[in-house]
């Protein structure tokens, strides 16, 4: 097995680089929503994604793709992939990529919570407890102080399909950690979520009356981003840097992604970021930090007391 390696100054570009393009994803869904509806978009992409990941995909010997040690975990993983982007899609239809993108990265938060249920091994500590505390506090402060008109109401609710979407990424996390997926390379459970939000979000665009495309730049420009660079390059990236650096390193750059998806949606979207929410999300990613570096805080806690 490869020796993990600490984060050098190579990896921290590059993931400062993956940061920007998660985080500049749902922007892009949103500037092209106009002439492609972003559930088509996410239903293209990741079929045409899927086609470029199927030629890497390692098996185990004698192990087949849809073998039946694999077919009903893969199925449950693409369900919760296409239960994630559909509602991501759904909120992009009102409210706003700033919005959109802080709530769904919520979802460390909700693997922490569901991981603390299901594995002795993962009880949260109580550093942790206080980050999940600060986390929902973010999330609530988020939602106050909104005007009752009906555009707000569909915000609102929009906003909250959002925090949804964080949901079904957590238990996509908790499902690939709880599975025989765990033992997966991690091309095989990608092939199956994007074959799963292709299958899945494609016939929901026709039954929704989202499927009428206009094939201006913009609207190839955000196809070619997503397949190309979001979908294939940019997780293979993430794959192969997890396979050479140490993890929880790596991890700490996540954080970063809510912030750039915010700037770049004042940046080319023009939105405007409301003080309840800014201050949410401040507390959202203090809590997230916390929480995924509970043991680096616990320990500089533990041997700087007067801290």
């Amino acid at each position: 097995m490869t020796q993990r390696k600490a984060l050098d100054a190579k990896a921290s570009g590059l993931m400062v680089l993956l940061c920007m393009i998660w985080g500049i994803q749902q922007v892009v869904l949103k500037m092209a929503a106009t002439d492609i509806a972003p559930m088509m978009q996410i239903a293209i992409r990741s079929g045409l994604s899927a086609l470029l990941v199927y030629p890497l995909i390692q098996l185990p010997k004698g192990q087949h793709l849809f073998s039946k040690a694999y077919a009903l975990p893969g199925l449950w993983i693409a369900f919760l992939f296409s239960a994630e982007f559909f509602l991501v899609a759904e909120a992009l239809r009102y409210t706003t990529a700033s919005h959109t993108v802080v709530l769904l990265y919520t979802a460390p938060i909700f693997v922490a919570l569901g991981l603390h249920w299901k594995l002795p091994a993962e009880r949260l500590s109580k550093i942790q407890w206080s980050g999940i505390v600060l986390a929902f506090l973010g999330i609530a402060f988020s939602f106050l102080g909104r005007e009752q008109n009906q555009f707000e109401i569909h915000t609102i609710f929009c906003d909250f399909l959002a925090l949804l979407a964080g949901v079904m990424w957590a238990l996509t996390t908790i499902s690939l950690r709880l599975t025989r997926l765990s033992d997966a390379h991690p091309t095989q459970t990608l092939f199956y979520q994007l074959v799963g939000g292709c299958l899945f979000l494609l016939p929901l665009a026709f039954i929704l009356g989202q499927t009428e495309i206009h094939w201006t730049a913009i609207a190839i420009g955000s196809l070619v981003f997503h397949t190309l660079i979001m979908s294939f390059l940019s997780l293979m990236l993430w794959f192969w840097l997890l396979r050479h650096y140490l993890a929880n390193s790596l991890g700490v750059f996540s954080f970063f992604t809510p912030i750039f998806g915010m700037v770049f949606a004042v940046i080319f979207l023009n939105e405007w970021i409301e003080l309840n929410f800014m201050i949410g999300t401040i507390l959202v990613i203090l809590g997230v930090v916390v929480v995924s570096l509970h043991t680096q805080i616990e320990h500089y806690i533990r041997y700087n007391p007067r801290a």
